[in-house]
């Protein structure tokens, strides 16, 4: 048995967030351990146009389900491409640092991996980031990849 028993990474969709996924499948497929996937997604405007990811934290602001399912699927490929074998996927509407945080400690994760992105942008140094916002607040070990 290895040393994590469930990894979890975030993802939005982006190639550098599927590079964050691509670390957490290789750890958990070499820990033996279970690959939890999280989307955090903001829902369609009302007009049934989907709202953009803003600015360098764009990090797990995917919109409406279906988008969210889309890259949930995409990164699961990604992931069993890589080794891991036990992979489960959430989707969850709201707040990326909140929605992240939350999953993973209902769900025990005992390892986060996270991209980089948004850590060196003045928006990031000014107002904090997704990365960074979990960072502080995950009651877990935290892998911040580079994927920038």
């Amino acid at each position: 048995m290895g040393a994590y028993q469930t990894v979890a990474v975030g993802t939005d969709g982006s190639e550098s967030s599927f590079r964050a996924v691509d670390r957490a499948a290789t750890i958990a497929a070499d820990s033996k351990a279970l690959l939890l996937i999280i989307c955090a997604y903001k829902p369609a405007k009302s007009t049934g146009e989907a709202e953009q990811a803003l600015g360098e934290d764009a990090a797990f602001h995917v919109v409406g389900s279906t988008p969210a399912e889309e890259t949930l699927r995409d990164a699961r490929e990604r992931a069993a491409a890589r080794g891991s074998v036990e992979i489960d996927t959430v989707a969850v509407q709201g707040d990326p640092i909140e929605r992240v945080i939350e999953v993973v400690a209902d769900r025990k994760a005992d390892l986060v991996v996270v991209g980089n992105r948004g850590l060196n942008s003045l928006a990031g140094r000014l107002l904090g980031s997704v990365p960074q916002g979990i960072s502080r607040r995950a009651g877990s070990d935290v892998l911040i990849v580079h994927t920038t």
